[in-house]
């Protein structure tokens, strides 16, 4: 990857992945990085410390992200590298309202749709560019507490698989960031899940590594995971007896939450 004098955009640059993804760019000698995010403090903080530019942008809204790519094609020409990582945690089920499950689509999986939209014919025109989803092994192998959540999550993959079919051949570079447990906001939830997921979870840095190794060997599909390979593996193999296992992993975990509430209950009487 040669990244001096190309400009990088990377979205959810405030906190984890982003910020991130962010410092190791600007390490690397990007010619200008550019952090967005709707965490005004956050992207601030995060683009003074690594020299690079902060732009508050609510990536849900096609307006402000219109005039977000538009303002750096005039100012420094092609983007050359977009990640395209805001995310946001939405947990529950059918139970769950609609209005979150409109949330968890709008940022999880619509946002790459209206940043791809906007840069992609570039690289496209000029035959080079980078387009990074940031997406979740949930979008392959499901999350068993979290529908909305898992259900953009899939659709970011399913659409990033559409992007490097249909622009590949345009010499566009198309990948899919599919990370499990990562140290960040979203494992501090007191829940049995995310306990099992913080066993295992990585730094955002040990994350951003798995990114780079990814793109300089031009895959598709990164995972920081090796484990989540294997999963993915199962469930193509013998799709009945993947969503047995699942049916299991999630009666185990409501089993934990139940001795997880008894003990808290107990301490709180004590």
């Amino acid at each position: 990857m040669t990244l001096q004098d190309k400009t990088a955009v990377v979205t959810g640059a405030a906190h984890g992945i982003g910020e991130a993804l962010a410092r190791r760019l600007a390490a690397c000698g990007a010619g200008r990085v550019v952090l967005v995010d709707i965490d005004s403090e956050g992207v601030s903080r995060v683009a003074e410390e690594v020299g690079g530019l902060a732009r508050v942008v609510d990536v849900c809204a096609p307006e402000q992200v219109a005039c977000l790519i538009g303002e750096i094609q005039t100012e420094f020409g092609a983007i050359d590298y977009c990640f395209s990582n805001a995310g946001v945690a939405v947990g529950g089920g059918l139970e769950t309202e609609v209005e979150d499950w409109c949330r968890a689509w709008e940022v999880n999986a619509l946002a790459h749709v209206h940043l791809a939209r906007l840069v992609i014919p570039g690289m496209a025109s000029r035959g080079e560019g980078r387009f990074v989803i940031t997406a979740s092994a949930a979008g392959l192998v499901s999350n068993v507490t979290a529908g909305p959540y898992a259900v953009a999550k899939a659709s970011a993959v399913a659409f990033a698989e559409w992007l490097a079919i249909n622009y590949g051949d345009s010499g566009v570079k198309v990948s899919c960031l599919c990370p499990q447990g990562v140290d960040t906001r979203m494992l501090e939830a007191d829940d049995p899940l995310m306990a099992f997921l913080r066993k295992g979870a990585l730094s955002p840095d040990q994350v951003v590594d798995a990114v780079f190794r990814g793109l300089e060997a031009n895959q598709f599909l990164i995972l920081p995971h090796h484990e989540v390979a294997d999963y993915f593996r199962r469930k193509a193999g013998d799709y009945d007896r993947w969503l047995e296992g699942m049916r299991r992993f999630r009666r185990s975990l409501s089993t934990r939450r139940d001795d997880h509430e008894t003990i808290r209950n107990e301490n709180v009487k004590g």
